[in-house]
């Protein structure tokens, strides 16, 4: 059966689909849907769509009125307080039609025992649970978002808010396409802000999710001014004190409404450093994003083709990464990328496996060489390579 979102529970959707669902009843700004539960995979994701879940899956995104929608999982075990499995499972933006809402749902559904949902449990070194894993699907009405983000709660009252955001839809900052606009808005207002180099941007363009250049002067032009900046602090603030702890809270702004698309349990707070910017000349610097330091072998990684090339304990150096890339985190000994923050997928699940990660080292790939040995520092956010002796 088929729930709509404002009622979604952790039992039959999963802590994902409920939080959205404590946040639409307490009136914050989420966008509606329904989710499909536990209950329709277990019984449709083996075989053919059944037609009676098809017909009622039309009748639910009718009542949305057949808008344009994010389809997300929401699996069991996944947004816990100890394992986000963040960017493991899919979600599938951009998603308008019957048809593509059906293979959509398959799709998550089917990343459930994924190459990469299998490598994150086992890099991560979880126990089975006793329960037969199961995926919930959220169907989300999409926001076509002018800028989006992540923003992180503090750990403790009258900490730092961390806020990191881009031009256009959500995975520029969360699956590290850019490296984001950073803002660390402490408890008693003052404000660290380091602008990135957005140079590209994913929008919603006739019906279909379109990846473009950001001309010269947005590039570095900050992407939230103090308004919409301090909107989000309190959006934060309160979704903390109703979900009941510190929140990684991915968000949206679209004209002048500000929206919530997804809140988790932080799992492991990122560095408190914000950016070094009196390193030495050798020193590359970058965002600060899982905490350790590691001296290892530079294995230069532009793509799959690479990925036999690394070894245990290698320092995985890269322009950026996806969810494909989680079985590399599982055997590397620290992570450098060209784009990204520390706020990014990649960041988040380096902290969780308890490996060094420094994000956002502009030409990394360029200036460090393979086979080199290089210190990354993912406390202060930078990268030594050594030189031969």
């Amino acid at each position: 059966m088929l729930h709509e979102l404002r009622f979604a529970d952790a039992a039959t959707g999963g802590a994902k689909a409920a939080a959205l669902g404590t946040m639409l009843r307490a009136g914050l700004p989420v966008p509606d849907g329904f989710v499909l539960t536990f209950d329709e995979y277990g019984t449709a994701h083996t075989g053919p769509y059944p037609n009676a879940l098809r017909d009622e899956v039309e009748r639910a995104y009718a009542r949305l009125g057949c808008p344009v929608v994010a389809v997300r999982s929401s699996a069991s075990g996944e947004d816990s307080e100890h394992a986000s499995a963040a960017g493991t499972y899919e979600s599938v933006l951009g998603v308008r039609g019957v048809d593509a809402l059906a293979a959509a749902i398959h799709r998550c559904w089917d990343s459930l025992h994924s190459p990469r949902a299998v490598a994150y449990q086992q890099a991560a070194d979880r126990e089975p649970s006793a329960e037969r894993p199961a995926m919930a699907v959220i169907v989300q009405r999409m926001v076509d978002a002018d800028a989006s983000g992540v923003l992180f709660t503090p750990a403790k009252l009258g900490g730092m808010t961390l806020i990191e955001s881009s031009w256009g839809l959500g995975p520029s900052v969360a699956e590290g396409r850019v490296t984001p606009d950073r803002f660390h808005v402490g408890g008693d207002g003052a404000i660290q802000m380091h602008l990135g180099d957005k140079r590209t941007r994913l929008d919603m363009s006739d019906q279909q999710l379109v990846s473009r250049d950001v001309d010269d002067p947005h590039r570095g032009a900050p992407t939230l001014d103090d308004e919409q900046m301090w909107k989000l602090v309190r959006l934060g603030a309160e979704i903390a004190e109703l979900l009941g702890g510190p929140q990684d809270i991915e968000w949206a702004i679209a004209g002048a409404r500000s929206w919530i698309v997804q809140a988790r349990p932080v799992t492991v707070a990122p560095p408190a450093s914000f950016n070094p910017t009196d390193a030495p000349t050798p020193v590359l610097t970058g965002a600060a994003a899982s905490t350790g330091s590691a001296t290892g072998t530079a294995r230069i990684v532009r793509g799959p083709q690479d990925f036999s090339r690394v070894t245990r304990g290698d320092i995985l150096v890269c322009p950026s990464t996806d969810p494909s890339w989680t079985p590399l985190l599982g055997i590397a000994g620290g992570v450098v990328t060209e784009r990204g923050g520390s706020l990014a997928h990649a960041a988040i699940v380096a902290r969780e496996l308890g490996i060094p990660a420094v994000l956002g080292v502009t030409n990394a790939t360029s200036l460090l060489t393979d086979g080199s040995i290089i210190t990354i520092d993912g406390d202060l956010g930078t990268v030594v390579e050594h030189q031969p002796t």
